[in-house]
Parts: C-alpha cells; sequence; structure tokens
C-alpha cells in the first residue's frame, strides 16, 4: 500500500491487494473507496475481491469506478458523499491515485481556492495544475 494524504481524512493510493487490507485498517482508516473499474484489472484485484478482505479486515467498502466519461458532476457529488458520510479517514484508491485525485480536487472546486486544491494534491505527489480552468470554473457556479 502506498497511502498518499491529501487531507487528514481523505488519502489515495494506487491499486491496493487484498493482502494491503490488514495494513490499510491499523494505518487508521476506516472505508476504502474503490475508483477502478475491474475491467482494468485481473479478478483477484476485482473490486468484491478487495471488497471481502476488506470487510474481513473491519472495514467499510465502497465502489465507486471512474473513467474520463464517467468523471460527471453526479459522480463527483456521490464520491464526495463516500468519504464525508463515513466515520473516520478514507482510502480511495485506483490505478494510480490519481483518478482518486482529480474527483476528490473537483469535489471541493466550491470550498477551496484552486491554488490550495492543487497544493494539496501536488504534497501527495499529484500534479493537476491542468486542471484549473476546471476548478477555477466550478468555483465560479
Amino acid at each position: 500500500m502506498d497511502a498518499r494524504v491529501i487531507t487528514p481524512r481523505y488519502s489515495v493510493s494506487p491499486q491496493i491487494s487484498a493482502e494491503d487490507l490488514p495494513a490499510i485498517a491499523d494505518a487508521g482508516y476506516k472505508t476504502v473507496i474503490c475508483n477502478r473499474p475491474d475491467e482494468e484489472v485481473p479478478p483477484s484485484h476485482q473490486a468484491e475481491a478487495i471488497r471481502a478482505a476488506a470487510e474481513a479486515a473491519g472495514l467499510r467498502f465502497e465502489v465507486l469506478p471512474l473513467t474520463h466519461q464517467t468523471m460527471t458532476p453526479d459522480n463527483i457529488a456521490l464520491q464526495r458523499d463516500l468519504y464525508e458520510g463515513c466515520e473516520g479517514p478514507v482510502l480511495a484508491y485506483c490505478a494510480s491515485g490519481t483518478r482518486c485525485s482529480v474527483v476528490w480536487a473537483l469535489g471541493q472546486a466550491c470550498d477551496m481556492e484552486p491554488d490550495e486544491i492543487l497544493q494539496k494534491t501536488q504534497a501527495a505527489g499529484y500534479q493537476l495544475d491542468g486542471l484549473r480552468p476546471a476548478l477555477v470554473s466550478l468555483a465560479g457556479s
């Protein structure tokens, strides 16, 4: 597991495996969100395999597969609801952590300045400067 903290409540990670879930629970996470479509991974890393391990470790598990085409306002709001509506810190994962960072950034655009959002994602290792126009647009809406 390579958890990268964006906020004390929201971290992202590249793909995790079932074997990572006990360490994720031990690190204090309460919820895991899978943002990776099953079509991208072998059966051993698909959502239901990870769900079983997450639940066995005492973690809540949510699935919101995201692609460029499904990064919609509804899914952005749903991701925010998922991490704000749970108790304790959340670990969201996808292939590299980028999608999880992008969906978080877009979900914060009405509450945070674009510079603050981009600083937080950059500090976690995700350079999302290309999102600036979208963040500015969402902040103004």
